[in-house]
């Protein structure tokens, strides 16, 4: 089942909690929700950490954060989904979403250069940023949409199939307990 694989990877809350560094997180132990492992919470956690790495936004992990308190989502996975864009892959994310903002919006995509100065950010900044967000949030909710559905479809696949070895196994010790007998 995936409750158990999760169970394994994840570190035990009992223990990160008895960390001496980490003893702010006793406040966030106490609401179970954000740190169970079900099909419910796991597939929304999966929805919020994808929607959130398409968002052209710095501090996702505190968007995160106050997503999962608000919908009651596994923290630790959406964390862990947000974090996979990193400073490698948000250039071509970004780049794609702008396009997709560039024609949803109807805006004509210019050819930029990024800079790391405040005169480019100021200049070329407000002629992307909508582009951008509205790609973002569009690309966001389809792949999100698409991950929780995954996660679901998985989660009752393991378990139809965690169910089904459960009624061979039970078959099988019948036949052997009636041949004993």
């Amino acid at each position: 089942m995936p409750r158990k694989t999760l169970h394994r990877l994840l570190p035990n809350i009992n223990e990160v909690l008895k960390r001496s560094k980490v003893k702010w997180l006793k406040s966030l132990a106490s609401d179970r929700n954000l740190l169970q492992i079900n099909r419910h919470s796991v597939s929304i956690a999966v929805f919020i950490g994808i929607f959130t790495a398409f968002i052209p936004i710095p501090g996702q992990t505190i968007v995160v954060f106050a997503m999962s308190f608000w919908i009651r989502a596994n923290l630790p996975i959406a964390v862990a989904i947000v974090w996979l864009s990193n400073p490698i892959t948000i250039p071509p994310l970004f780049y794609l979403t702008y396009q997709l903002g560039s024609f949803l919006t109807g805006a004509e995509p210019i050819d930029f250069r990024i800079t790391t100065s405040w005169e480019w950010f100021f200049t070329v900044g407000e002629k992307i940023l909508v582009p951008l967000m509205i790609g973002g949030a569009i690309t966001g909710l389809i792949c999100g949409t698409i991950g929780y559905f995954l996660v679901l479809q998985f989660w009752r696949f393991k378990v139809k199939k965690n169910w089904q070895h459960r009624v061979i196994q039970r078959r099988t010790t019948k036949k052997n307990n009636t041949t004993i007998n």
